[in-house]
C-alpha cells in the first residue's frame, strides 16, 4: 500500500446554503426578517447578510471597507463585489469556492461587528405601507403648475 503524503489535508471549498443558514440562525440574536424587501438576516434588527443570484451568493456587512479589501486579496475566488456595494462596507461571498472554515470566520467577525451597533430604530407603521399606485403617479393640477 502507497505511503499517503504527511502535511496537511487540502482545505475544501464550498459550503452549502442550508449549512451558511444553520450557521448565521446560530448566532446569538440573529433572525430572519426583511431589509429592503428582500428575504435577510437581522441582527438586533440591522442588517447583517442575505442570499442573492439563485442563492449562489451571501451579501454580508462588514465593519470596513478596507476588511473587504483584504477578504479579495486573500481569496479573490470567493470574495468580491459588485458596483452597487461600491461605497459599502459589505463584500459579496460565492458559497460554493469560500473554504468552510474560513466563512464561519468572518460571518462570526461581521457579526461582531453588527453587534456593537445600537439596535435598528423602529419605523412608524406609516412609512411601511406602501402607497397606492395610483395615488403616487396623479398628481394634482394647481394653476401654479399649469403656467
Amino acid at each position: 500500500m502507497p505511503d499517503r503524503p504527511r502535511g496537511r489535508k487540502a482545505e475544501s471549498r464550498g459550503v452549502e446554503v442550508l449549512e451558511a443558514r444553520r450557521l448565521l440562525l446560530r448566532l446569538p440574536n440573529v433572525s430572519e426578517g426583511r431589509s429592503y424587501g428582500m428575504p435577510s438576516f437581522l441582527l438586533n434588527g440591522r442588517f447583517l447578510a442575505r442570499f442573492r443570484d439563485d442563492d449562489a451568493v451571501l451579501v454580508l456587512q462588514l465593519g470596513t471597507i478596507s476588511e473587504r479589501d483584504v477578504l479579495m486579496q486573500l481569496d479573490p475566488g470567493a470574495f468580491f463585489f459588485t458596483e452597487h456595494y461600491r461605497n459599502y462596507p459589505a463584500v459579496l461571498i460565492r458559497l460554493a469556492e469560500v473554504p468552510g472554515p474560513l466563512f464561519a470566520d468572518v460571518v462570526t467577525e461581521a457579526w461582531r461587528h453588527v453587534t456593537a451597533m445600537p439596535p435598528a430604530r423602529r419605523r412608524p407603521k406609516s412609512v411601511l405601507r406602501r402607497k397606492s399606485p395610483t395615488r403616487s403617479r396623479a398628481r394634482r393640477r394647481t394653476p401654479e403648475r399649469e403656467a
